[in-house]
């Protein structure tokens, strides 16, 4: 399930840390979101899977899960069971994210432990396979998110400030690799979720490479509400045949 290894998120000559964008704050008590997610290609529209993102307030800061898994129809030909966890503190820098796979027969568990000193973010990465354990350790001087707490940044943004196709550089860990996410915000469109709600919404494309060359991700187009709570509405990533659309599924509620 790509959206999710990804639900799982070129450099410009002058990069722009995304740190300094404006941003409004934005605190959580909880919150739960469905999603249905249904892939996509020519007249064919199937509803392969389901997602829950949820987030609560802790003493630390907060804490949020992404669970992922494919419907019944879908378990027979590739079943995916994935969960997302991260531990933000309270201006929603990662602490702590651990992602647990079970595609088929495949299962691993990856866990990035984020520390910050000096202006540089650091994190002890441990990486479970079937082969055994593995470790690294990354830096990037600046801030640096995983691909669950970027979400929440993104949400916290002050919309009205950006610059229409203008681009933002930030940096995600994720398991034993460091990625550039280059985000542009591509203005405010009207969508139309499955439910066939229409929604007023801020458009962004992400962009993910390595050493600011090697595509690392499958890009992915999301749509934030103009609403102030900035629930994510839909999420749409490409696949070689098709594309995987991620909605919303109660329309804001």
């Amino acid at each position: 399930m790509k959206v999710i290894r990804s639900i799982r998120l070129g450099l410009l000559a002058a990069l722009v840390a995304l740190m300094a964008l404006p941003a409004t704050a934005r605190t959580y008590t909880s919150e739960t979101l469905n999603f249905q997610i249904v892939y996509h290609w020519g007249v064919i529209w199937k509803h392969a899977g389901d997602a829950r993102l949820s987030i609560k307030r802790t003493p630390q800061g907060y804490y949020a899960q992404l669970v992922g898994r494919t419907r019944s129809w879908a378990d027979t030909f590739y079943p995916v069971r994935d969960t997302l966890k991260c531990t933000m503190n309270s201006q929603f820098l990662p602490i702590r994210y651990e992602k647990c796979t079970h595609e088929k027969k495949y299962r691993a568990r990856d866990l990035v432990q984020f520390s910050r000193s000096n202006g540089t973010t650091t994190a002890r990465c441990t990486r479970w396979r079937k082969s055994g354990i593995k470790h690294a350790n990354l830096a990037n001087r600046g801030n640096a998110y995983d691909m669950l707490s970027v979400f929440y940044m993104l949400r916290n943004l002050d919309f009205g400030n950006l610059a229409h196709n203008k681009s933002y550089v930030t940096c995600i860990f994720s398991g034993k690799t460091k990625e550039v996410l280059t985000i542009k915000y591509r203005g405010v469109q009207a969508i139309t979720l499955r439910d066939k709600s229409r929604h007023q919404a801020y458009h962004i494309t992400f962009k993910f490479t390595q050493d600011g060359k090697r595509k690392s991700s499958d890009d992915l187009d999301a749509w934030l509400s103009t609403a102030p709570d900035r629930k994510p509405l839909m999420v749409v990533g490409k696949l070689p045949f098709g594309e995987v659309k991620c909605y919303l599924s109660t329309a804001g509620k």
